[in-house]
């Protein structure tokens, strides 16, 4: 609903009429927001919910009566999304997945930042594409990092999404579960070291559960700091200096969000320009919906909220007048 609203509202507010085609496995709360639609009296034909997998998807995209298309999801979709409105003309905003780097200065005390840090690298079960799931650690504390890292994310409450108690839930699928896992296995299989997790929680009789993961020890070009996993799953690497963190940040397919960490703010803000990605946030990373939210590369193109969400359903026009 998040991902919705981020498109519903900017086009109701600049006059469009929407078409949601909504993921297979969202189906329920998609339809409840087509009862509300309903009930609070919209125009016939201004909100349209059409439930489908992606045939469905991929005829819309390419339907003659679309002016617009938005869309949330994987890189791949992206890709083929871009290649039909491309070829068509059509503008497309695309938010698509992430890897970002959470880079820890020297001088930074993640003790004190534990919430900020958890919303940053581990919030929805790690089912976000803006989380900073790389988390790159200085030479000289590095070992602290790891350690601080082990100890934080083995003792988050793993348990059912519904208990406010929960700081870990499932995963959304089935499917996806077997995915973080198959990338767990990739990263022990390329010389990752396992600090905590790894397996599927105890006591957990019902749900798709994976226990939050850390590894160290864990070279750039691997799988799993190169591909979104979308899981529990952080990946610690070392850095010698901050040239070499800004470099190893950078050096990845995606760019859309990340976090510098330190006690300096200006010095966090100093290091966070020079990161080639759409957001990114100093001893914090919240998604603020009065500024412009997308990312760069495989992340995707355009913007979404801030004023820059509304010119997306916009199209200008020039008139010249006689005198």
């Amino acid at each position: 609903m998040t991902l919705t609203a981020f498109k519903l509202g900017p086009a109701l507010a600049m006059g469009c009429a929407v078409v949601l085609k909504p993921s297979p496995e969202t189906v329920l709360d998609a339809q409840l927001l087509a009862e509300a639609v309903e009930e609070a009296g919209f125009p016939p034909g201004v909100i349209n919910v059409v439930q489908g997998g992606r045939e469905v998807g991929a005829h819309l995209v390419a339907h003659p009566g679309v002016d617009k298309v938005a869309f949330t999801g994987s890189t791949a979709a992206g890709r083929q999304i871009a290649e039909t409105c491309g070829r068509l003309l059509r503008p497309v905003t695309l938010e698509l997945g992430g890897k970002s780097a959470s880079i820890v200065l020297d001088d930074a005390d993640l003790v004190a930042n534990l919430d900020s840090l958890f919303g940053a690298t581990l919030m929805n079960n790690g089912q976000t594409c803006d989380l900073g799931t790389r988390v790159l650690a200085p030479a000289s504390r590095y070992d602290e990092v790891v350690d601080t890292l082990t100890a934080f994310a083995g003792g988050l409450s793993v348990g059912d999404a519904l208990d406010p108690a929960t700081q870990i839930g499932p995963m959304a699928s089935a499917r996806q579960r077997d995915r973080v896992e198959g990338y767990i296995a990739k990263g022990l299989g390329e010389g990752a070291r396992l600090t905590t997790g790894g397996g599927r929680p105890a006591g957990q009789a019902q749900g798709w559960f994976v226990e939050p993961t850390v590894f160290a020890d864990v070279d750039n070009r691997s799988t799993i700091a190169q591909e979104e996993i979308f899981g529990p799953v952080l990946s610690v690497i070392k850095y010698q200096d901050v040239d070499d963190a800004v470099a190893i940040a950078n050096d990845s397919a995606f760019g859309l969000g990340g976090s510098v960490w330190t006690t300096d703010p200006a010095r966090g803000q100093a290091v966070a320009q020079r990161i080639q990605t759409g957001t990114i946030g100093v001893n914090t990373y919240q998604v603020d919906p009065a500024a412009p939210f997308g990312g760069v590369k495989d992340s995707g193109l355009g913007r979404e909220l801030g004023p820059e969400g509304l010119t997306a359903y916009q199209a200008v026009q020039s008139m010249y007048l006689s005198r």
